[in-house]
């Protein structure tokens, strides 16, 4: 088969670039090797599908080179993929942040994609496993357990290493490797992080409970919610922060962002009430009783000194919790790192070094916050590749 484009992934970046592509007249077919596609568009969101965020901007990513990710996302915003879901008379709201989710199934965001992709003429090879890539002159030479497919342009969105039940495979990485270009060392993003043993013995029966915090690590910071759990510390402050953090580092958690827990000690200095017991009136109890004994403040606190009350109220605000590792890629919602971004250009996702060939989506060292943002570089990256191809 001879064709102008092959894209292997029909995920949201390689349905996108199918359909744009095909918008061009271009000859294309999308090749993915699961028997469905978008599945991870399918389970985002709570199967809601978090397609987009409103305030989508450049600095919403991570990756090496921060300005890269600016052009494609300039060129291809929000209101323009929202204008794309209210063609196809897909009901949505806003349900915090920004953040953009479909009023029924996530499913109407993968048909929606499908659809536009039949629209505009695209070939499905699916389920189909690629057994090797090449580039034999101009022309480049995919060969699949359906035969093999030649065209001018190929492009590779197949994701990263994140949930791994869905068929997430290093492919990518090894395409580009194939090619000699640089990747940035993978590793899970937005992932829940792990505590101690200790910390577990400590905290572990905390499970389930909740805490509105403000958490920081390397220049990251975020007012969300901290959820405990059987393991460590998850919820959207932490799957956001884990982005940031690396291994040996600690995370600085805020657990009264807006109030002052000095004040709220040195209003009960006379009192014979707990820390613990004025501090739940703020935080939930059972983990007040426990962070106050970590802390060893478990005397009245008209026993205390001035400075150890300053030295609990210091600590409330920089909470300092060195996890011991993440939760992997199992539980990790995107991969950090991928192909270099000095490799490609910033406006239409080819590599520098080899043309016809592109990377685009989660394959690609950019990586959004929590809340739409990475699904907005699908959609940007797979139209700037889809209008060069």
């Amino acid at each position: 088969m001879d064709l102008d484009v092959i894209v292997i992934g029909a995920g949201a970046a390689g349905m996108m670039c199918a359909a744009i592509a095909g918008q061009r007249g271009r000859r294309v077919v999308l090749i993915e090797h699961a028997p469905k596609v978008g599945e991870k568009i399918r389970i985002s969101g709570g199967g809601r599908c978090n397609f987009t965020n409103i305030h989508c901007r450049p600095e919403n990513f991570l990756s090496a080179n921060p300005d890269f990710c600016r052009s494609a996302l300039a060129r291809y915003t929000p209101r323009d993929f929202i204008a794309l879901v209210e063609k196809h008379g897909i009901a949505y709201h806003e349900k915090k942040l920004g953040q953009l989710f479909c009023d029924e199934s996530s499913q109407s965001i993968i048909d929606m994609l499908r659809a536009e992709c039949d629209a505009n003429g695209v070939e499905w090879q699916m389920p189909c496993d690629v057994s090797a890539t090449e580039k034999i002159g101009d022309r480049f030479v995919v060969k699949t357990d359906r035969g093999e497919v030649h065209s001018a342009s190929l492009v590779i969105a197949t994701g990263g290493l994140s949930v791994p039940k869905l068929g997430a495979s290093p492919f990518g990485y090894k395409v580009a490797e194939r090619f000699g270009l640089a990747i940035v060392a993978p590793r899970p993003g937005l992932v829940p992080l792990a505590f101690d043993a200790q910390e577990i013995a400590r905290y572990g029966d905390l499970s389930g409970i909740s805490v509105d915090a403000l958490v920081s690590c390397h220049g990251g910071c975020f007012r969300e919610n901290l959820l405990f759990t059987h393991r460590g510390l998850s919820g959207p402050a932490i799957l956001q922060i884990s982005s940031y953090w690396t291994p040996g580092e600690p995370i600085h958690i805020d657990l009264l962002p807006e109030r002052s827990g000095e004040a709220m000690l040195f209003a009960n200095r006379r009192s014979r009430a707990l820390p613990a017991t004025v501090l739940s009136e703020a935080l939930p109890r059972r983990f007040a009783q426990q962070w106050c004994e970590a802390m060893g403040a478990t005397q009245p606190i008209d026993q205390m000194s001035d400075k150890a009350l300053r030295a609990l109220a210091d600590a409330l605000h920089d909470w300092q919790v060195k996890p011991c590792g993440t939760s992997g890629y199992a539980k990790a919602e995107v991969t950090l790192g991928g192909v270099d971004t000095e490799e490609l250009s910033s406006k239409t996702m080819e590599a520098k070094r080899v043309p016809g060939l592109y990377f685009i989506g989660e394959v690609v060292d950019v990586t959004g916050h929590l809340g739409g943002f990475n699904f907005q570089w699908a959609w940007a990256s797979g139209f700037a590749a889809g209008q060069s191809v």
